[in-house]
Order: C-alpha cells, then sequence, then structure tokens
C-alpha cells in the first residue's frame, strides 16, 4: 500500500529532514504534499528526482491525506492537527502541542512501540533532547529500573531552527574576520564562541521549559511517575546533533561492564567507549548518523548505585525527522519503525 503523505512545516530545519528521510527510508509515498506559511508557499524541496512545490498550510488543503507529519509550530498543530486526523489522515506531531495530553500517546519506537497502538489519530513526537538521553537511559531503566538521574545538555543550534545555524554561521564569521558579531535574534544570546544556560522560557521555579519537557517527558514514555529527573540544558555552538550527559541512579546496582553490555544490546544503540583511544561520542561526527551514540560509560564515583555515561544523538534525525517517520511506519504497521527494534542493534568500541 502507498500512502498520500503530508509534511508540515516543509521549508524548517526539521521539515526538509523529514522529507529526506521519507525518500531515504523508501517510505511508500503516492502522494507528497509540502505546507508551510504563506511566506514559504512557492519554493520547491527536491523528491525522487523531482521538484515539489510548498502551498499554504490551511485545513481545506490537508483534506485527504492519509498521513500529516507536523513540525511546523505548537500554534500551527493545535489549528491544525486533529482537523487532519478526523479526515482521516494519521498525524505525527514535532511540537510540544500534545505531548503531555493523556490522550496522545508520545513515542520513541526503541523504547515504548506499545503505546503507538493507542492512538486516536495524533501521535506525539518527543522533544529531541529527551529522545537523545532515553534511547541511554531506557535500556538502564529496563535492566535495573532507574530512580533518579541528573542531566547537563549540551545542545546544538539546530535545536532552535534553521535561522539559529545561520545566525551562528554569521556570527562566527563576523569574529574570525574581525568585525563586531551580529545581535542575537534567533536565539536568546550570542553564540558563537559561547555558551548559555538558556534553551527555551525560564519557568517559575527556575528551570526552563526544555528542562521540565525531559522530565515530565521521561515520565510519560517510561510510564514510570515517580522517576526523578533536573536537568540543565545548555546551547553550545555547534551546528546539529545533540549532547547529553547523564548521572544515573538504579535500584539494582549496574557495573559499568554490564551497563556496557546492556546498550550493545540496545536498538538504536552504539556503543562508542574506549577513551584511551580517544574514541566517545562526538557531535562532528554523529550529525547525520541515525543512532545515538553512547560511551564514557563509567561507576559514578558518588554514588553506590550510581553510573555517569555521555549520549550523543544528531537532533534533526533521531531526535525530530527520523523519529517521527519511524513512528509513522511503526503505527501504519511498515517495516520495523526504527532500526533494529525487537533485535538490537550492533554496539562497538
Amino acid at each position: 500500500m502507498a500512502y498520500r503523505v503530508a509534511v508540515v512545516g516543509a521549508t524548517g530545519a526539521v521539515g526538509v529532514e523529514m522529507v529526506k528521510v521519507l525518500e531515504r527510508r523508501g517510505f511508500p509515498v503516492a502522494k507528497l504534499g509540502l505546507f508551510a506559511s504563506a511566506r514559504s508557499a512557492g519554493k520547491t524541496l527536491p523528491f525522487r528526482g523531482e521538484a515539489h512545490a510548498v502551498e499554504v498550510a490551511t485545513a481545506a488543503a490537508l483534506a485527504g491525506f492519509d498521513l500529516a507529519l507536523f513540525s511546523a509550530g505548537s500554534s500551527i498543530s493545535k489549528e491544525l492537527a486533529f482537523g487532519a486526523a478526523r479526515t482521516g489522515a494519521l498525524v505525527v506531531d514535532n511540537s510540544s502541542a500534545f505531548r503531555m495530553d493523556a490522550d496522545v500517546p508520545l513515542v520513541v519506537p526503541e523504547v515504548n512501540p506499545e503505546a503507538a497502538r493507542t492512538h486516536r489519530g495524533v501521535i506525539a513526537n518527543p522533544n529531541c533532547t529527551t529522545i537523545v538521553a532515553l534511547l541511554a537511559v531506557a535500556p538502564l531503566h529496563r535492566a535495573a529500573r532507574v530512580e533518579r538521574f541528573t542531566a547537563a545538555s549540551y545542545q546544538a543550534a539546530s535545536g532552535a531552527g534553521a535561522q539559529a545555524m545561520l545566525e551562528l554561521e554569521d556570527q562566527t564569521r563576523d569574529i574570525l574576520e574581525g568585525r563586531p558579531a551580529r545581535p542575537a535574534r534567533a536565539l536568546p544570546q550570542r553564540l558563537a564562541f559561547n555558551v548559555f544556560p538558556h534553551v527555551d522560557v525560564f519557568l517559575d521555579d527556575g528551570y526552563t521549559k526544555e528542562e521540565a519537557k525531559m522530565r515530565n517527558e521521561t515520565r510519560k514514555i517510561l510510564g514510570d511517575p515517580t522517576i526523578r529527573v533536573s536537568a540543565t540544558c545548555v546551547r553550545v555552538p555547534v551546528l546539529r546533533a545533540h549532547s547529553v550527559a547523564l548521572h544515573v541512579e538504579t535500584a539494582r546496582k549496574l557495573a559499568a561492564a554490564e551497563a556496557r553490555e546492556v546498550l550493545r544490546g540496545a536498538p538504536g544503540v552504539i556503543v562508542e567507549d574506549d577513551p584511551g583511544a580517544g574514541r566517545y561520542p562526538m557531535p562532528a561526527f554523529v550529525a547525520g548518523r541515525d543512532e545515538v551514540f553512547v560511551g564514557r560509560i563509567r561507576e559514578d564515583a558518588s554514588h553506590e548505585r550510581g553510573l555517569a555515561l555521555w549520549s550523543v544523538g544528531d537532533q534533526l534525525l533521531k531526535g525530530a525527522a527520523l523519529n517521527a517517520v519511524q513512528v509513522a511506519e511503526l503505527a501504519l504497521g511498515i517495516g520495523a519503525g526504527a532500526p533494529g527494534v525487537g533485535a538490537g542493534a550492533a554496539g562497538r568500541g
């Protein structure tokens, strides 16, 4: 069976990757519709050797599709997603609009594939940083039950969209060529040659919304509201691929060697853990890869049942576009829905 597929937000950083992922994975597309705001109407994107024009996203334009992949922001999703579902489309939404709705499953195919089967027309894609962290945390949770973890993220410009990536490039060029860096517009602070602990807006408790997403989404995805999570999310001058330093406390002690083997058998994970040889995950080499890479696996010297580890994944792919397409494959029964789901992915290192 081939499907009529709509991509909403097709000209954004994630939308462009969604189109590429559909083609690369051989998704059975009978008709492709590309949608965005009025300012992007008329632009074209390539798909299977042909140029496809972008149209304005409206309720009427989205009628008649079997699958709609949304990555246009929460306001557009709230306006159009359930309408598209009512006309027969499976909607996979990459925004935060419905992630915590009780009736909307929040799915990472390698972690909670069964949740996709409970959908009522809309499935939510988790936050990118949550996905990169949980590909490492979930296998440990299954093995020894994670009671608590702390996370410090090192998030690339790609997490704030295409304009943030361009802003980082422009500011870097300015500084290297001896000019004052142009002011930040897409991001809250200058990112070139800088880092800042400000991803999304600040909440009353001092955490940011991004940090709260990691806590709340983790509990929903793992189906365990008792897991304690504290995160500090930091923007770093990297174009794409997020990194997360994790400190995990388990109910049963996991030695580093056992944790390493657990992660080697986990779907969607590649273990790269030989620090003495300079082998550990780095964004420069993980960008463009589908898997999440995990390394620096060691026992936490500060806790008798603690582990410390380092997880890196491409925010635009596994953190967003790839996960959305895998969720669609899973819900529609196309292929495996994820690399190595049900079988485990081969690790190395």
